[in-house]
């Protein structure tokens, strides 16, 4: 089925409405509220003036930053698996004898039929293929603003598309005459630019539909259109255009069913009066959008913002201490009150200044005094600081989990700061199921979209290449599992000395004990590895 781009706009517009309707303030509005109060902008619209300083006290970004890094800050594998096949430790040592000859020779062959042993290699290929391709992407800043957009506005969202343009440096033949191009794109899209179709299912991949919204330059739409054999007349005459010459496109996603009962994901693109592209199948299974909500709402499928409840808290704290900070200006500096009759010179604030006065001693006396400001009450001063501990360590970033306490004790510290991560356990494990929602798009593309090609591998072989056929992989039910590596940087310490004392008793070799050094204590440890194994091949 077609739609009209008047059809598609429509369904856009309702979702929006829908997003507005959301809240006290909405969906648009709360978030950029709790974007001002994130960045520090905390005093915007409070009409206070210029005439005293407005202190700021930012602990939402504290808080926000403080979990943010918490998911960051440890590495995550991603291993992938196919259903029935089973993942023993045999099935591992053939996998690793495999890739030592694929590293060595370059080739591995395979018989005609699919086999398991060829399946468990190539989920284990493309477990470092992952890794590579997160690389390329730069998903580390991807998953950062991800993180940030769902702090702020309660849902953070990557799209992942086919980039045609993308030049692999591969070639489908020996003489490299016939270049491979196109590989996946992401990129992080703000939840104002997306709306679901059925806002009341959580689940992304239930939805009727998605559909997209980017704001674009209106010389690439018109050449997308002419490219896709759109209307790019409609666009240029039509099409509402913003100031700066950008029109807005929106792309719609939806399911269509073969006769197999495979889902097929359609799309469409159109601006609000004409049509960019006409419906086409983008190639996998999944709706290419995976969604992260930092708190979840039952029966919706956008999440709710921390900051929306933390901003009384800061309000209260920039107040109080607004006023405290007032209060000792004031007490320091009182406001000076002349007699005006008394003094006719000016008077200046100047340290030593000598004021004449002409008059008696009562004169004297009366010609300034000062206005006695009133005391700030101890009560007051002295509910500033529980009310800042109490909301940092009631969203979980303690003083442990910050690193201010002395590090006198370190196993009791480790034991502080894990305790302090345990209330984002819930947290970190919706975050693991949104990278494997995005693994499982990603290989959807890889096994729909690569067809014949060879894929990169990063290892302790080197950087080597993988013959790669998608076509042979396409029935195969394929899991994605995201794991917490075990490395933390606090056992640094204890694990160097326990591979000391192995290697002193002759437990491990030389070579076993700089494979298994923390990462980074000893720069090009690769090559001075290499280097040993020349040197014991030599004799």
């Amino acid at each position: 089925m077609k739609y009209t781009p008047e059809q598609i706009y429509d369904e856009y517009k309702k979702g929006s409405e829908f997003k507005a309707s959301i809240g006290e303030k909405g969906l648009y509005e709360q978030s950029r509220i709790n974007e001002r109060f994130y960045v520090g902008d905390q005093w915007y619209g409070a009409k206070c003036g210029n005439d005293r300083p407005l202190v700021r006290h930012n602990i939402i970004k504290r808080i926000g930053d403080y979990k943010m890094s918490v998911l960051l800050s440890g590495p995550i594998d991603i291993y992938y698996s196919a259903e029935g096949v089973p993942n023993t430790l045999v099935a591992d040592r053939k996998n690793k004898k495999l890739r030592r000859t694929i590293a060595t020779l370059g080739k591995a062959s395979f018989s005609e039929e699919l086999q398991n042993d060829e399946i468990s290699f190539v989920m284990s290929a493309l477990n470092d293929y992952q890794h590579v391709t997160a690389e390329r992407l730069g998903f580390e800043i991807l998953a950062e603003k991800a993180l940030k957009n769902a702090f702020i506005s309660g849902t953070g969202i990557i799209y992942t598309y086919w980039d045609s343009d993308v030049k692999t440096g591969l070639y489908a033949d020996e003489k490299r005459t016939t270049a491979i191009t196109g590989d996946i794109g992401c990129e992080c899209i703000n939840l104002e630019n997306v709306c679901f179709g059925d806002p009341y299912n959580e689940e992304v991949q239930s939805q009727p539909f998605i559909i997209i919204a980017a704001s674009k330059e209106r010389s690439a739409v018109i050449r997308e259109a002419e490219h896709y054999g759109g209307q790019p007349r409609n666009i240029l005459s039509d099409s509402p255009y913003e100031e700066d010459g950008k029109v807005t496109v929106y792309t719609r996603l939806w399911k269509e069913y073969g006769e197999d009962g495979e889902p097929y994901v359609m799309a469409q693109k159109v601006t609000k009066n004409a049509v960019v592209r006409d419906k086409w199948n983008i190639g996998i299974r999944m709706y290419p959008i995976a969604k992260f909500c930092w708190e979840n709402r039952k029966n919706l499928c956008y999440g709710d913002s921390e900051i929306t409840y933390l901003i009384p808290n800061q309000i209260a704290i920039n107040r109080m201490i607004t006023s405290g900070v007032w209060s000792a200006m004031t007490t320091g500096m009182p406001t000076m009150v002349v007699n005006g009759d008394v003094i006719d010179g000016e008077i200046t604030n100047d340290p030593g200044q000598i004021i004449k006065v002409f008059g008696n001693n009562d004169d004297v006396k009366n010609a300034i005094s000062y206005i006695t400001p009133p005391d700030n009450s101890a009560n007051f001063t002295g509910i500033i600081e529980p009310l800042i501990n109490n909301t940092l360590s009631q969203s979980g970033a303690n003083a442990a989990a910050l690193g201010e306490v002395s590090p006198e004790n370190t196993s009791a510290i480790i034991q502080l700061r894990n305790a302090a991560k345990l209330p984002l356990t819930l947290m970190q494990n919706r975050y693991l199921a949104f990278l494997e929602e995005l693994s499982r798009i990603w290989v959807e593309f890889w096994i729909n979209g690569y067809g014949k090609r060879k894929i990169k591998i990063q290892d302790e072989h080197g950087t080597w290449y993988v013959d790669f056929d998608g076509e042979r992989y396409k029935d195969l039910l394929i899991c994605a599992r995201a794991e917490l590596s075990t490395y933390n940087s606090w056992n640094d310490s204890s694990s160097i000395e326990t591979l000391n004392n192995l290697l002193e008793k002759g437990a491990i070799t030389t070579k076993q004990y700089l494979k298994r050094l923390p990462k980074g204590l000893i720069g090009n440890i690769s090559e001075l590895i290499d280097e040993m194994e020349e040197e014991n091949d030599g004799n």
